[in-house]
């Protein structure tokens, strides 16, 4: 499940990524978080190929592997925040 969710969040933030670049407004706290959510991703398949070459199920929809994907989410999304909030400080400062 973790690995459907991020998959998710790296698809949305990669929507997200280009539909700001083709307007003209390119936020790099978009790019970033991107660029995370694709890493985790790869990273959970990798881990659910070399499961299924052991004779596990390909996916884990359970309850346990839903939780860790929602806390995935939630630091991908803080860390989202920071980023967004130290830009806009920074521009305001300078």
């Amino acid at each position: 499940m973790c690995e459907l969710m991020t998959i998710a969040a790296a698809v949305a933030f990669t929507a997200w990524h280009f539909a700001a670049k083709k307007s003209g407004r390119p936020n790099g706290a978009v790019f970033t978080t991107m660029l995370m959510f694709w890493g985790a991703a790869l990273m959970w398949s990798v881990d659910c190929v070399a499961g299924a070459m052991e004779g596990e199920p390909l996916l884990d929809l359970s309850a346990h592997d839903a939780l860790l994907g929602a806390i995935v989410l939630a630091a991908g999304l803080a860390v989202f925040g920071v980023l967004s909030l130290s830009r806009k400080f920074h521009a305001a400062s300078a």
